[in-house]
């Protein structure tokens, strides 16, 4: 038999570390917060909030369920993560001058995943979670929203999801086609927590739904990956050139999945039915043209 040959390094205690405060994590966290703040009231005041500050207040409506459906998407993972024995970061938020007022949030894992079990209950906790919020925030944003005559005038359109359509006429005993909706402030947020859901559970790269995908389908990973490409660049050239900024971003956060540790472990019937509701979800809250501008 080989004698089996050992190094020190093999036997060198691991440093615990004292955890430091997260410090970038909160503060990301904080500059959202006032960015989610100042795009809601630049959607009820206008530019006016930049002559009084504290209009800020009147941004809470928008930014407190959009803060809360991000949340709700991040600890979903995070606490996934932990529950799998993952090391992953807090949330980092990203914070942006636009009307939505962020770009979202993620965290990072800093150990392998495990199994395919692990990667797709950490992969679709943050969008479930997400979504989860998002239903009755939209429920009540649409119950409070305007109602007007079809005219199709306005400055911005948001696309209808099949979820979304049928909430509204379930809220609102109306079709979004019939009608024009003046979305109020927690409706929007509900809708963006809507199209973030779809966007990261696009069966792709780094995101969730790419997660899912090598989970579900390890040994068909790069087939489906390619029939997205040519769905989304289809969608792009016919509705919304909007899909080619997404293709975009996907390569450049890279198209391959790195494999897990146990990469044979058997999903069980509860983790696929888990698969099968993500893969609902995405179809739920799809939107071919999530907006477009008035021109």
């Amino acid at each position: 038999m080989q004698e089996r040959q050992y190094t020190y390094a093999s036997y060198q205690p691991s440093i615990q570390r004292r955890p430091q405060f997260p410090l970038i994590n909160v503060v990301l966290f904080i500059a959202t917060v006032l960015t989610t703040l100042l795009a809601g009231a630049f959607w009820q005041k206008g530019l006016n909030v930049f002559a009084n500050p504290l209009l800020l207040l009147d941004g809470l409506p928008f930014a407190g369920p959009l803060l809360a459906i991000l949340l709700a998407h991040e600890f979903g993972h995070y606490l996934a993560s932990r529950k799998n024995r993952v090391k992953a970061t807090l949330p980092y938020f990203i914070p942006a001058p636009h009307f939505f007022g962020t770009f979202g949030a993620f965290i990072r894992m800093q150990s392998p995943v495990t199994s395919r079990r692990a990667l797709l209950e950490i992969g679709a906790a943050g969008p479930m979670a997400g979504f989860a919020v998002a239903i009755p925030v939209v429920v009540l944003g649409l119950s409070i929203s305007e109602v007007r005559p079809a005219t199709g005038e306005g400055n911005i359109f948001f696309g209808s999801s099949l979820l979304f359509s049928l909430l509204t006429r379930v809220s609102l005993g109306i079709t979004p086609a019939d009608h024009d909706i003046v979305l109020h402030p927690v409706a929007l947020a509900g809708w963006i927590g809507f199209f973030v859901t779809a966007i990261n559970l696009l069966p792709a790269g780094q995101l969730d739904g790419g997660h899912i995908l090598y989970a579900l389908f390890t040994h068909h990973y790069a087939r489906v990956h390619k029939v997205l490409f040519v769905i989304l660049c289809t969608l792009g050239i016919l509705l919304w050139y909007g899909w080619f900024v997404w293709v975009f971003l996907i390569v450049i956060f890279g198209l391959r999945h790195p494999p897990v540790l146990n990469q044979e472990a058997f999903l069980d019937w509860k983790h696929r039915l888990l698969g099968v509701a993500a893969i609902a979800t995405l179809v739920l809250t799809f939107s071919p043209v999530p907006f477009r501008v008035a021109g």
